[in-house]
């Protein structure tokens, strides 16, 4: 099955914001919903569990680790656009306002608005981090180097 070019800008656009730490996406949630129309809630916000599965080195068969709490939320538009959202944690009003962006990122002139205020922020936090975490790992790092012993 082919992915369309909007599919994957969707799907980018979700894992920034579902990542994006809560109190930032709310300060610019907040800044956008002030004109924004309003979304009315279709499905929760509601709280769940996921299974969360891993692999031993990657390539390992795969394995139940434990449970992760989420929060999934669904919301529509006076003018018919549908939201999902599914985030990490118990943080409902993060699940809500979520759903609502990806609503209005379907809406044509919505679309660069909430891509500029939310969803841009979102990526440049999450490469900071990225970028951080790497530089902290580098930091440790240990070069280990054998000598050859001249017994010939």
């Amino acid at each position: 099955m082919m992915t369309s070019p909007a599919d994957i800008a969707r799907k980018r656009a979700l894992d920034a914001l579902a990542s994006m730490p809560a109190q930032a996406l709310k300060e610019r949630y907040e800044t956008i919903c002030e004109r924004a129309p309003p979304a009315l809630a279709v499905r929760g916000p509601e709280i769940g569990a996921i299974m969360v599965r891993g692999r031993i080195g990657g390539g390992g068969a795969p394995f139940n680790i434990g449970e992760a709490s989420v929060t999934r939320a669904t919301v529509k538009l006076p003018t018919g656009e549908v939201g999902h959202s599914i985030v990490l944690g118990r943080d409902t009003e993060k699940a809500r306002a979520v759903a609502h962006l990806d609503a209005l990122r379907q809406v044509p002139e919505w679309e660069p608005i909430v891509e500029r205020d939310c969803v841009a922020p979102a990526v440049e936090m999450a490469e900071a981090e990225r970028l951080k975490l790497a530089e902290e790992t580098a930091a440790t790092r240990v070069d280990f180097f054998t000598l050859a012993r001249g017994e010939d």
